[in-house]
């Protein structure tokens, strides 16, 4: 049977309306209204998940592995309907949905998996010495506890893999920590139809119906009510610089500061070094090319600067480049908030003094087109907002005179998700010079690939320091991910009966 949205908030296994509601704005199909939620669903969603948590938090690994094995199953259960409903509301061609699909049910398996072998438990024991001179030993064990009802904000460009059931959710799940998530007023429906999929997980599993809840909503005020409220332990955010910070700030002067995991902006820089410039410069303007306009440039790892010397190959490098990108021509964006927000980007770098056009982008409403401008190394040193995110296929052309001046444009760059070295062996020394200070940098260093796309595997970090992420400790990908949601308790000559059964 087709899924027919409602537009009610999911809370504490219930769908509730609000009388207050918004209008969805899909790229085809009818708008549907959706119930805009406020403090007082807020509330009861918290309520409904701190209750929860005084039984989930203390579930086997396995009752959780289960119970995220079948959120898995049900989201794979209405796959159809899940690509209909996204591809209608954003605008993403089938083929993107399915497999970020994939990507949502193979990280939360991934993460079902993580949990049963327990080494994320960080379990130590120092056993008791009560003969020890001059003062005896208690029993101590230490293990990784979860911290409570984690809040979530649903990302507009990964509607599946970092929005309701996405990583946030699975890890901080996976965890122990019941879930409240926002959901992204960019796509409703398909929030509502996966959150549909896990409180039926829930169900099957036997989970307290508090474990997960979805408001649904527009306002300011929805997001600071749910990272104010008190039973909130920590929050999960992919989005905007502007709109992070504020949840930030918000988190911090509470009277209980709690800590806001937020993944907020990234130019990944690539450095483009000589000789691989001289041998390889048509090959890699083309390869820049596809990366910079995957998903119309909406990836959080889109490599939106190139670093490249003035010599041989930098010629071919920028004729491929601007070949591709001409034929890439427009495409929708997920939001005409994102699409005018891009043509203001590109209008600003577009005006700024010494910066040379090479293809000018030229779209309307909710379309994009790829924009590409060239600068020198001094004139990019010399104005901090050519260094800012637009989200969106703009490319900039940072051109060096020396290796020696690339070192000084990767120690004047913010904190980046990646850096990628494209490189031959003979620049090796040249490298050598680059990876301490991109290393402080980003928190992904690749070499000869680039950068849009992240594989799920244990060892992927997703995260860098400031303004890329809010917590340079963290990912938002991989299994560390959990760690995000956990603290440590040391447990100091306690019965048997008492500890947690892991």
């Amino acid at each position: 049977m087709t899924y027919q949205p409602h537009g009610k908030h999911l809370i504490a296994g219930e769908w509730v309306a609000s009388d207050t509601t918004f209008s969805s704005q899909p790229v085809s199909g009818e708008a549907m209204n959706v119930s805009a939620g406020g403090s007082a669903e807020v509330d009861r969603a918290v309520q409904a998940a701190e209750e929860a948590f005084l039984t989930y938090g203390w579930t086997s690994r396995d009752e959780r592995a289960a119970f995220l094995e079948a959120i898995a199953d049900e989201i794979e259960a209405r796959g159809a309907d899940i690509t209909r409903l996204g591809c209608a509301e954003t605008g993403l061609p089938e083929a993107r949905l399915q497999g970020e699909r994939g990507r949502t049910t193979g990280q939360i398996r991934l993460f079902a998996d993580h949990i049963r072998k327990g080494e994320y438990l960080d379990r130590r024991h120092d056993e008791a010495l009560p003969d020890r001179q001059p003062l005896p030993r208690p029993d101590l064990k230490m293990m990784q506890r979860p911290i409570g009802p984690v809040a979530v904000f649903g990302a507009s460009n990964f509607p599946l893999a970092f929005s309701t059931a996405g990583g946030d959710t699975a890890s901080a799940l996976a965890a122990g920590c019941p879930v409240v998530v926002k959901g992204h007023p960019a796509h409703p429906a398909t929030g509502e139809i996966v959150a549909d999929a896990i409180a039926a997980a829930a169900a099957r599993t036997g989970m307290p119906a508090g474990v997960f809840s979805l408001i649904q909503g527009t306002s300011h005020e929805l997001g600071r009510a749910l990272v104010q409220h008190p039973l909130i332990r920590a929050v999960g955010f992919t989005g905007s610089l502007g709109a992070g910070r504020a949840l930030f700030d918000l988190c911090a002067a509470r009277p209980e500061p709690i800590p806001f995991f937020g993944e907020l902006g990234s130019i990944n820089p690539v450095f483009v070094l000589p000789e691989a410039l001289s041998s390889r410069g048509a090959e890699l303007g083309g390869e820049w090319a596809a990366s910079l306009t995957m998903g119309v440039g909406q990836f959080c790892t889109n490599p939106g600067i190139v670093v490249a010397a003035e010599g041989p190959g930098l010629a071919a490098f920028v004729d491929a480049a601007t070949d591709a990108l001409k034929a890439a021509g427009e495409a929708v964006m997920l939001t005409e908030g994102i699409a005018d927000a891009y043509r203001r980007g590109v209008a600003e770098v577009g005006s700024a003094n010494g910066v040379q056009e090479l293809l000018k982008s030229t779209c309307d409403r909710r379309n994009a087109a790829p924009a590409v401008y060239k600068v020198d190394a001094e004139t990019w040193l010399a104005n901090e907002a050519l260094g800012e995110e637009v989200f969106g296929p703009l490319g900039i052309l940072v051109t060096a005179n020396a290796p020696s001046q690339m070192l000084d444009l990767a120690k004047s760059l913010k904190g980046q998700l990646t850096a990628t070295l494209q490189m031959d062996e003979a620049d090796t020394d040249t490298a050598q010079a680059l990876v301490p200070v991109l290393e402080r940098k980003a928190g992904r260093l690749l070499v000869n690939g680039f950068p849009t796309g992240v594989e799920v595997a244990d060892a992927m970090v997703h995260g860098g320091p400031y303004p890329a992420s809010t917590n340079f400790g963290a990912t938002s990908v991989g299994t560390l991910a959990i760690r995000r949601f956990l603290r440590p308790v040391c447990y100091q000559n306690m019965p048997e009966e008492l500890l947690p059964d892991a």
